[in-house]
Order: structure tokens, then C-alpha cells, then sequence
């Protein structure tokens, strides 16, 4: 039962969790923590511009500065969301990545009459310009409707989330769906319809936990 409940609250923060945060030995609160967030930081970074190993440090930077400062914050969306918090932590991170690339590239000893160092620099993107905030708000929204679908398949019977995913994902046909599953055309669209508000109501129940 304590598997599936956690299985079950993928990406909402609630405030207990976060309290148990402040523990630093609560491992489990700790895994839960990084099986919700790290493919949302992860993500974000990669949008930025940061090559694959840049991103990861992003995400282990990030948590580790969400352990050391945890403690002090204080949940209370009226005065802040930990949507936003969490995306300031990645922000800072974010933006050290890229001075770290540019240091790099200026400690590199040019050959003479080159300007390939001059070159590089100019290429290191400077994130203020891009907008991390629409793209930690799209791989929020992302994130969200993933988990809302992992909790939503797990509650259906197999067969029926397949006939959903043929039908809504791969684009099959209903006459093709059908005949592959040996149902008829109308409960192909009685599937999709249930599916599809059940998805509706998951999304509706973890914007509610999430802040």
C-alpha cells in the first residue's frame, strides 16, 4: 500500500513533504524528492542550451542547494510557491553553468592569428536572454500530464488504456482498433471519452497539490 501511495503522488508538492524535507536523513522523503523533479530540472536546463553532462550537474547543484536551504523555507503560497522557489534554485544553477562554460573557453590558449576563441565566447548563450520561464512552465505543464497519465494507467484495465493509446496516440482508425481488439466502433469512443475525463480529473487533482 505505502509503494502504490507514493507511486500514486508523482510531481505534487504537498507540505508534509516538504516538511519531512528539512530531515536530512528522511531518505525516503529525499527519493520521492528526486523521482518528481529531476527530469522537470533536467529538462528545463537542456531548453536552456546546457549539453547533457552540464544538465545533470544542473540537477545535482540544484538539490543539493534545495538540502542546504529546505530547512528555512516556509510553505505558504500566499507568500511564495515552491514552483517558483524551485525554479529560482534552478535558474542560479543554470546561469553558473554557463559562466563555467565560458571560463573554460577562455582559458583555452588560442593559436596565433586565430579567432576561434573569440568565436566560442560570442557562442556561449547567455541565458538571460532566453526565457526560462516559459520553459520551466512547459516542462511543469509536461511533467504534470505525465504523472497524471502514469496514475491514470495504472487504474485502468490494460486492454482499455491500450485501445485509448492505439486509437489517441498511434492514430489508428476505430474500425482498426476495433478489429484489433475484437470490440466494436462505439466502445472504442466509449474508451477514449472515459480515458480521456479520467486524464482530466487527474490533471485537475495534482494541480491542486502542486503550488
Amino acid at each position: 500500500m505505502k509503494a502504490e501511495r507514493q507511486k500514486d503522488e508523482l510531481l505534487p508538492t504537498r507540505a508534509s513533504l516538504l516538511q519531512r524535507l528539512k530531515n536530512w536523513q528522511d531518505q525516503s522523503s529525499w527519493t520521492d524528492f528526486f523521482n518528481a523533479y529531476w527530469r522537470l530540472i533536467y529538462g528545463v536546463a537542456r531548453k536552456a542550451g546546457l549539453m547533457d553532462d552540464e544538465a545533470q550537474e544542473v540537477v545535482q547543484e540544484t538539490l543539493i542547494s534545495v538540502a542546504k536551504h529546505i530547512p528555512t523555507f516556509k510553505y505558504d503560497p500566499k507568500i511564495g510557491s515552491f514552483k517558483t522557489w524551485l525554479l529560482n534554485m534552478t535558474r542560479w544553477r543554470i546561469i553558473a553553468q554557463f559562466r563555467k562554460r565560458q571560463s573554460r573557453v577562455l582559458q583555452q590558449p588560442p593559436d596565433e592569428g586565430s579567432t576561434e576563441r573569440t568565436a566560442a565566447v560570442d557562442r556561449v548563450e547567455d541565458p538571460n536572454v532566453r526565457s526560462l520561464d516559459e520553459h520551466w512552465e512547459a516542462e511543469w505543464e509536461a511533467n504534470l500530464m505525465q504523472a497524471a497519465l502514469d496514475n491514470t494507467k495504472r487504474r485502468l484495465d490494460p486492454q482499455k488504456y491500450q485501445i485509448f493509446d492505439f486509437y489517441v496516440n498511434k492514430e489508428w482508425s476505430p474500425e482498426k482498433v476495433a478489429e484489433r481488439f475484437g470490440v466494436s466502433v462505439s466502445q472504442v469512443y466509449q474508451i477514449k471519452h472515459r480515458v480521456t475525463e479520467a486524464l482530466k480529473t487527474e490533471v485537475a487533482r495534482l494541480e491542486k497539490q502542486m503550488t
